[in-house]
Parts: C-alpha cells; sequence; structure tokens
C-alpha cells in the first residue's frame, strides 16, 4: 500500500474525493483509544509530543472537512467526534493539554475552527452538551494567548469563525484586531511578508491568501469590503505564483516547511473557493491538478501509505525543527474545492495547460527574477535578498543564487569538506579548507538593469558582492570577493540525480578542466563554464541525501584559492532536462553584458 493515489488518475472531483480518503485510511490504525492522539512515529519537533499527536489528529481535517461540506463520504467521522471530546476533556486521559504562550495547539486549533464552520452536522451538533462546552473552552485559549505576529493571526480569526457560526461565545473584537493587524503585512502587488522579516514563500499562497480567501467566502456578507480586497489581493499574486510552476505541475522547491508538499498548489484550489477567477477557470483546474499528479508520481509514502516528512523522497536532514512525523498532513490544504459542488464553473472546465508566460519574470517583492525554459519544463528562480535566520539550513532555503523545479536545491549534511557542504547554487568559502561558509543575509540588496545586485558578508574580513544575470538558457553570476585571510572557494552549478553512474547502466558522464565542470546522465545536463579567470574544474560526488529531489547527485564546481586582497569571479551557468537541449546550449556560453564586463576592468 505504500503509495494510496498509485492506481488514481486525478482529473475528475470523484478522483479528488477518493484522493482525500485515501491519504485518510492509512491513518486510521495510529488513532489512540480515545481518538484525540496521533503516533506515527518516534522522531520529535521542538514541542512536547503531546501537541505533536495533536497535529496528527487535527491536519488531516483540512481535507476532511471540505470533503464533507461537499457531500463527500467520509466513515470515520465517529472517530473524530470521539477525538474531539476526548482532546478537550482536561480530565480525559487523552486531554491535549493547555495552550499556554505561543503553542503549537494553538496553530492547530485553525482546522477545528475551519470543521465547526463548515461541517458542524459531523464536528459539533452529534456531541453532547458537556463535550460541546469543553472543545468551546478549549479552542477559546486562542484569545487568551498570544500568537505570533504572522500568519498566525488568522488562526484567532479562523477559531472565532467556527465559534461563531455553531452560536458559541467568541471575541468578536480580537478578531477584528488579528485581521487590522494582519494588514500591516501587505507590501502591494498581491504579496505579504509573514511578518516583520524578509520572509516571502509559501506561507504567502498557502497561509495570506488561502486564510484570506476563507474568509472572504465565508464572512464576505458581513465584511464585504475586507474580503473584497482578500479576493482583489489573490488575483493579483496569482498572475505572478503562476510563474513558481512548470509545465508538468511541479512547483519551485523555496522556503521553508517544503515538507508540506502539495499545499504548494493550495492556493489555486482556494481561489476557486473563494470564486475568484484570477486565470480562466480551467487554466486554474490544469494548475492544481497537475500539481497533485506530479506529487502522486514522487517516492513521498512510508510503507504503511502515510506521508513521510520530506520533499520528493523521505528525509529528516532537510525538515525544520517544528516538524513532528503528523506535519506533512498540512498539505490537506489542498483539497479546499471538494467543499464546492459538483455544478460549480471549476469543476465543469476543461483543463487546460499553463498560459503562456514570460521568459523572464521579475518579482520584487520576493526579491526573485523567475526563468522559465521554452518548454516549460524548468523554472529558475534567481534570488538576493530573502532570509529568515531561526530556520534550519536558513541559508540554503532562502539564500542561494538559484533555486529550481527540475534540480531542486541542496542542504548540507555536516561541517566538514565540500562533499557534506553540498552547496549547489551558491559560492562557498573556507579560512581553513574544509569548513564553508556560504551566503545567508545580505547587507544589501536591489535589481538593476536585468539583473540581482547583493552584498553579503559570510565571515570576518570577507565581504562579496554578486551579481545574477538570467541568460535563457543560461545564467551568469559575477562576484567581487573582498578579502583581508586567505581563502578556498567553491561555486556550485546545480546538483543533478546521478542516477546511471552503477556499474550496470555506465551512463555516468562526468567531465572537468580549467575553467569549466559538467555532468550528463539520463536525468539531463548541469554544467558551469568560468567566464574570467580559469578555476578549477571538478564534479562533486555529494554525499546522499542532500538534495531535495534526488537523493544521489553530482554537483559540477568551479574550485580556487584566493590571497588576502580583491578578486573578480564569473561564471556561466546552464542545467536542462532534456540532455539534447543541454548539449545544444552548452556549446553556446554568454558574455557578460558589457556594463559588467567594464566595472570588472575598471
Amino acid at each position: 500500500m505504500e503509495n494510496p493515489l498509485i492506481a488514481n488518475p486525478l482529473r475528475s472531483r470523484a478522483d479528488l474525493q477518493e484522493a482525500a480518503r485515501a491519504l485518510f485510511e492509512p491513518l486510521a490504525p495510529h488513532f489512540s483509544p480515545g481518538g484525540a492522539r496521533l503516533r506515527l512515529g518516534a522522531t520529535s519537533a521542538l514541542f512536547d509530543d503531546h501537541a505533536a499527536q495533536l497535529e496528527g489528529f487535527a491536519r488531516p481535517l483540512w481535507g476532511l472537512v471540505p470533503l464533507a461540506a461537499g457531500g463527500g463520504a467520509f466513515a470515520h467521522w465517529p472517530l473524530y467526534r470521539r477525538g474531539l471530546a476526548s482532546g478537550s476533556d482536561p480530565q480525559h486521559p487523552e486531554f491535549w493539554g493547555q495552550a499556554e504562550g505561543r503553542n503549537q495547539r494553538l496553530v492547530e486549533m485553525a482546522a477545528i475552527g475551519l470543521a465547526l464552520a463548515l461541517a458542524p452536522e459531523h464536528t459539533w451538533e452529534p456531541l453532547a452538551p458537556a463535550e460541546r462546552s469543553s472543545l468551546a473552552t478549549w479552542l477559546g485559549a486562542i484569545n487568551r494567548e498570544e500568537v505570533v505576529d504572522s500568519n498566525w493571526l488568522f488562526f484567532r480569526v479562523l477559531v472565532n469563525m467556527g465559534l461563531a457560526r455553531v452560536g458559541e461565545p467568541h471575541d468578536a473584537a480580537g478578531q477584528r484586531a488579528a485581521l487590522d493587524r494582519l494588514e500591516a503585512f501587505y507590501l502591494g502587488d498581491g504579496w505579504y511578508s509573514d511578518g516583520n522579516n524578509e520572509q516571502r514563500d509559501y506561507y504567502i499562497p498557502f497561509a495570506f491568501h488561502y486564510y484570506g480567501l476563507i474568509y472572504a467566502a465565508l464572512e464576505g456578507e458581513r465584511d464585504p469590503e475586507r474580503a473584497r480586497r482578500f479576493r482583489e489581493r489573490a488575483a493579483l499574486f496569482a498572475q505572478q505564483f503562476v510563474g513558481w510552476f512548470d509545465a508538468e505541475g511541479a512547483a519551485l522547491p523555496f522556503g521553508r516547511s517544503l515538507t508540506y508538499r502539495f499545499s504548494q498548489g493550495a492556493f489555486w484550489g482556494a481561489l476557486a473557493f473563494a470564486g475568484v477567477e484570477a486565470l480562466p477557470w480551467g487554466v486554474l483546474k490544469g494548475l492544481w491538478l497537475r500539481h497533485m499528479r506530479w506529487w502522486a508520481r514522487q517516492p513521498i509514502f512510508q510503507p504503511d501509505g502515510t506521508l513521510s516528512i520530506g520533499y520528493a523522497y523521505p528525509n529528516l536532514n532537510m525538515a525544520e525543527q517544528y516538524n513532528s512525523p503528523g506535519s506533512p498532513y498540512w498539505a490537506m490544504k489542498f483539497f479546499l474545492p471538494l467543499a464546492l459542488p459538483e455544478s460549480h464553473p471549476f469543476w465543469q472546465a476543461e483543463e487546460q495547460d499553463m498560459p503562456a508566460l514570460p521568459a523572464v519574470m521579475p518579482q520584487p517583492e520576493a526579491a526573485m527574477l523567475l526563468c522559465r525554459d521554452a518548454d516549460g519544463r524548468n523554472v529558475v528562480a534567481l534570488t538576493s535578498g530573502q532570509h529568515e535566520p531561526w530556520i534550519r539550513h536558513a541559508g540554503e532555503k532562502y539564500s542561494k543564487f538559484a533555486y529550481s523545479t527540475a534540480f531542486g536545491f541542496s542542504v548540507p549534511i555536516g561541517r566538514r569538506g565540500l562533499n557534506q557542504a553540498a552547496a549547489d547554487s551558491m559560492l562557498a568559502l573556507s579560512d581553513d579548507g574544509e569548513c564553508y561558509r556560504v551566503r545567508e543575509r545580505t547587507l544589501e540588496a536591489r535589481a538593476e538593469r536585468g539583473a540581482l545586485y547583493a552584498r553579503w558578508r559570510p565571515m570576518p574580513g570577507v565581504e562579496v558582492e554578486t551579481w545574477l544575470i538570467p541568460a535563457g538558457p543560461w545564467h551568469m553570476r559575477l562576484h567581487r570577493l573582498r578579502t583581508e585571510r586567505p581563502l578556498w572557494s567553491a561555486e556550485g552549478g546545480f546538483a543533478l540525480d546521478r542516477t546511471g553512474d552503477d556499474p550496470l547502466a555506465r551512463a555516468a558522464d562526468d567531465r572537468a578542466a580549467p575553467g569549466m565542470a559538467c555532468s550528463r546522465y539520463p536525468a539531463g545536463g548541469s554544467g558551469l563554464r568560468d567566464l574570467l579567470a580559469p578555476r578549477e574544474g571538478r564534479v562533486l560526488r555529494v554525499d546522499p541525501n542532500t538534495n531535495l529531489l534526488r537523493p544521489r547527485t553530482v554537483l559540477p564546481s568551479l574550485l580556487a584559492q584566493h590571497e588576502p586582497g580583491v578578486h573578480w569571479l564569473a561564471c556561466a551557468v546552464l542545467a536542462d532536462p532534456s540532455l539534447p537541449a543541454w548539449d545544444a546550449a552548452w556549446a553556446s556560453p554568454p558574455a557578460l553584458p558589457e556594463w559588467l564586463a567594464d566595472l570588472v576592468d575598471a
């Protein structure tokens, strides 16, 4: 049963209803006797195990509640009702515990709030009066405790919305205050920041817009002006977010919480739920369904059919400190359109391909240049300016030079040497030749003349200025390195799946020479060429389980040593999942633009 979606074509409303049920079924044996907790594994998160088991209980509701709201059958509502009663009862052995301070329990309340709002006949009305009272009291902590000044404010909004809809006491003033505070994070052109920070990632579509669209759909008559703003902003955002997806449905791996997987596509379904035809219904439906079909082809399930922690395969190395075994079920947010009837235009529309998009899409709010290849099979985001310091592997998740739908990105597995560093799409610097530092926070970042500029300081006495230049299907990088100490450097291209390097297949083709390094495998081609003084070319066989998309990769790299002083480094980088396309382009690297060449010569 390893993949519960393997036989599902994932093309119709009935297919997606069955997918929601199929994703839940492997969870059923893991529920506690009282139904309030779900224990899926032995690993832990930074919060307590009771909260982790609540997380496992609550997160499937993001998909099961829309399933029920749209009339879809689900056999386990008695189990959930038993869990709601047990978990909220302070006298029950499976009590979830009080939410005190900035607590994970506040996060998981939001799915229960949605359940009260959309499916009260399954989650509220059958409860005994005392059980309702306990559940409402437990949920009421969202109004007493402090929430993180970020997308968490929406949890207060959703819980109060649910309580109000079942006639329970709620904090309307606190809900309004949370909504008003969320306005402060709006940047324009459809973009928010997730708090007062430099973070513009999937929390914008699957949190800010997702919750805002739910609010607009359910509270629009009561709060029409705010609902209008949420819909208009989401429509603006859709025009840019469409560029994060390739023609086959893969989304750009970037930022934190990537183990939430197909929640990346939840925004498209939320538009439908709120009646926002930001793109033609058939285009929205195609974006939504292709994304789920892409995920259904990946080995993301445990042998018992439950979702693993990881991205395109099970991988604890890339996980966040707040990822418990139940965390991946945030992905169930994808199923929100199941609340819509079969007659809705979203379901009636014929699935359409991606719309025509520019080869380069500047996204200044996200500090990105999105670059799309001719057939749409690879989207590359050049980035300069984002950072989120408290996240594990923050530099790798936010501050690389480039991210790709076809080649992903890598995170280090240790501190010793380049194979452990796995520094793809980065300039890694070391003062001892063993431990390498990469770009994390930028001191200065801006767009100029079609390029991205950033100034960054990886260690005391070392400063780098970097320019990233799109040159489809290539991109170029120029660095001005100032150092007060001797340094080793390693500049990585895109990591490439090295399936085919075994003695049976013999499909490996790695090449390295002064000023170049490249690899050709069945998965495509990847390489980089120096544009100034040639560095040592080397193809690294980086440690396994460093890349988010493939567990075994090679990394074409350019290596050098530098004495104290100022040094200019420049290269052109090329990767393509099509070997014929890569071969054709590899022979013709671009040259630095004249304005940057003049800067080097000055």
